[in-house]
């Protein structure tokens, strides 16, 4: 019979440090990436590159980033979030820097699209999630998910404006840099978020790929992660191609700056609303509302004149259901397989979700090219978001049967 331990404690550092540190983390890591549309103007103008090959790398980074993210968790759930958190920011500040001093798109792919893919999968809030997992009850775990996507939110509103000041001050090669510089504070803070989770009792302790593939058997799981592509589609898209739109719709740099922020910004309530919605009612409703509204004020903005006006109210609209996907979706996995494998499981749904911005980058890029604006991806993000909605109508909120422990047996 196998034996099972309890959930191991991290480290005896209080849980609010704890959460302050991850979330500090989240912050820095999720916010510069946000950032990267904004290099799109100067770089291809300076560098001479198509926005297709700017946006082949940043769709690389997504796809790298998914891939990565299952053997990131799976790391982190065998090995310490401290230790995968630690060695993702060296990873990410190395790749930030390469980026800099590409002489050409092929290295540029290389740095911004692999390493810092790599980087990104290792420190994100995935990752950090995966510690607050096994820190706090389960009835509260959607509520601290979800502080962990407002913190990742607040980097989109700080970095964003801060990017492009780093930008018209410094130019686009050091702002790079000064940006791979700050990500460095994540070796410090992972310190704090060290430790594993191991098998409750009750639960089945299973090896890697038995674990994901009991997983992959279970329908709800398999809804929920065709459901967290779209939601990649619609970031990855909005995040690198939006200042790009607003300049060909007349509008400053400057407004596609903060219109990134302020999606941040409003995410920071909307996330928080989304983790405390996730513990009081039906996530798979909450999550269908949540594409459903995206389609509908994507449909508002584009058929209504777009001003500096229309943008910010779009923006702040789109902040509120940005990231407020994330806290039902790591709330769903960890209800339907336990904490135990929270960073594998997890990330396995986010290998959907970074398909889905893989596609959404580099269409962008491609149509925008070819055509000369962004008209059939916006129309295709509306239609694929309604049909988000009904995905998650589906799923079952109990927990999966294949990951309960036999009964024992009884020795004779």
């Amino acid at each position: 019979m196998t034996t099972l331990s309890v959930t191991r404690p991290p480290l005896r550092i209080p849980l609010p440090i704890l959460i302050v540190a991850g979330c500090v983390i989240a912050m820095i890591t999720f916010g510069v990436r946000s950032s990267s549309g904004l290099f799109q103007a100067p770089m291809t103008a300076d560098l001479g590159w198509s926005s297709t090959g700017f946006s082949m790398a940043f769709a690389v980074q997504n796809l790298i980033w998914g891939i990565a993210q299952p053997f990131a968790g799976g790391f982190a759930d065998r090995y310490g979030t401290g230790r995968t958190l630690a060695i993702g920011g060296l990873i990410y500040a190395a790749g930030a820097v390469m980026a800099a001093y590409s002489p050409g798109v092929e290295m540029f792919t290389l740095s911004a699209g692999v390493i810092m893919g790599v980087g990104i999968a290792a420190t994100s809030f995935g990752i950090v999630m995966a510690a607050f997992g096994r820190a706090v009850p389960p009835e509260k775990r959607s509520t601290v998910f979800g502080v962990a996507t407002a913190a990742s939110s607040m980097g989109q509103f700080v970095f964003a404006p801060l990017g492009q000041a780093f930008i018209s001050q410094f130019g686009w090669q050091m702002a790079l840099v000064y940006l791979g510089a700050i990500l460095l504070l994540v070796v410090p803070l992972s310190i704090t978020l060290r430790g594993r989770t191991e098998s409750a009792p009750g639960s089945a302790d299973l090896p890697f790929m038995q674990a994901l593939a009991k997983a992959l058997g279970h329908g709800s799981y398999r809804l929920l992660v065709i459901g967290f592509f779209v939601c990649g589609f619609h970031l990855a898209f909005i995040t690198v191609h939006f200042p790009t739109f607003l300049l060909q719709c007349g509008l400053s740099p400057a407004v596609g700056s903060w219109a990134l922020a302020l999606i941040g910004l409003f995410n920071v309530a909307g996330s928080l609303l989304a983790g405390w919605l996730g513990d009081r009612m039906p996530k798979h409703y909450l999550l269908s509302a949540i594409y459903f509204l995206r389609a509908v004020g994507t449909m508002a903005f584009l058929f209504l004149p777009i001003t500096e006006a229309s943008t910010y109210i779009y923006a702040a609209t789109l902040g509120i259901l940005w990231l407020a996907t994330v806290p039902p979706t790591a709330g769903l996995v960890s209800l339907f397989f336990g904490p135990r494998y929270m960073g594998m499981l997890y990330g396995v749904a986010f290998l959907s979700h970074q398909i889905g911005s893989f596609l959404g980058v580099w269409l962008g890029g491609v149509v925008f090219d070819t055509t000369g604006n962004y008209d059939l991806v916006w129309y295709l993000g509306i239609m694929i978001g309604l049909g988000s909605a009904l995905v998650h109508l589906p799923i079952k909120e109990k927990p999966a049967p294949l990951f309960l422990a036999p009964a024992p047996v009884a020795a004779e």
